[in-house]
């Protein structure tokens, strides 16, 4: 194991950490999306099923275990622990907007066609984007909590981190998974700009609010969720109007 890899988990442990603490330290999942964390609870859940046919190691097997553990943990908090403080009316995303496509996907493109290798090569294209739900309800919001921006920029470090293992892993090992590979980078760009603007503004005294704000409204991810959001709308209008048109020549 290389040092990215090494520190990329780290991150990624980091990222989960810092969420359930503060979840549990301020006894509220608010600006937390219950959609995104179930997102990820299905990534573990799918990815890691070789834990009942095959040992690798026991970093390996306890890593895989302790994010199976804490993501639904997590879930636990959200919905059930502290629900009364789910913001669920910001946290709309339409999941299966995600799931079909990258379910057909998995189907279509991946290393072998067996339940265990679809079911890992869906667990890579959902993790891409299950953070979606999380930027759009930021989106919505037009703010975050500084301890969410923390758990999204280590989360964010953990996919970059992953690039360049599989950049070493390439010239070093002459291993390459181009499935693995275009999703990280799929996911490390829905971070990009969040990564500039936490560098240049997350972490400046009283500038939280503005990072967070700012961070909402330039991202590409949520200029896309903006748009898509803009046109399910006009067009909830347009068959609205459609019915209502309806109805009154029928009258």
């Amino acid at each position: 194991m290389n040092i990215f890899r090494l520190t990329g988990d780290l991150s990624h442990l980091a990222a989960i950490i810092i969420l359930l603490l503060k979840i549990w330290k301020s006894r509220s999942c608010a600006g937390i999306s219950g959609k995104s964390q179930l997102l990820f609870a299905l990534v573990f859940t799918t990815r890691y099923l070789d834990l009942f046919t095959s040992f690798i190691s026991l970093y390996n097997t306890s890593m895989k275990l302790i994010y199976i553990a804490c993501s639904y943990a997590t879930v636990y908090l959200i919905y059930m622990k502290f629900k009364a403080t789910y913001d669920g009316n910001h946290d709309t995303f339409r999941v299966e907007f995600l799931i079909v496509p990258v379910g057909g996907l998995s189907f279509l493109v991946n290393h072998d066609f067996s339940p265990l290798e679809i079911l890992w090569t869906f667990s890579i294209y959902l993790e891409s984007v299950a953070i979606l739900p999380q930027l759009f309800m930021i989106s919505k919001t037009g703010e975050a909590e500084t301890i969410t921006t923390h758990y999204l920029f280590f989360l964010g470090l953990y996919r970059a981190l992953y690039l360049v293992n599989w950049i070493w892993r390439y010239y070093f090992e002459g291993f390459f998974d181009l499935i693995a590979v275009v999703a990280g980078v799929v996911q490390t760009v829905l971070y990009c700009d969040f990564f500039y603007l936490y560098v240049t503004k997350g972490n400046s005294q009283g500038k939280e609010a503005q990072f967070a704000s700012v961070s909402a409204k330039t991202s590409p991810a949520s200029v896309l969720l903006d748009a898509w959001t803009e046109q399910s709308l006009s067009q909830a209008k347009v068959k609205m109007l459609e019915t209502e048109s309806q109805k009154h020549s029928s009258l």
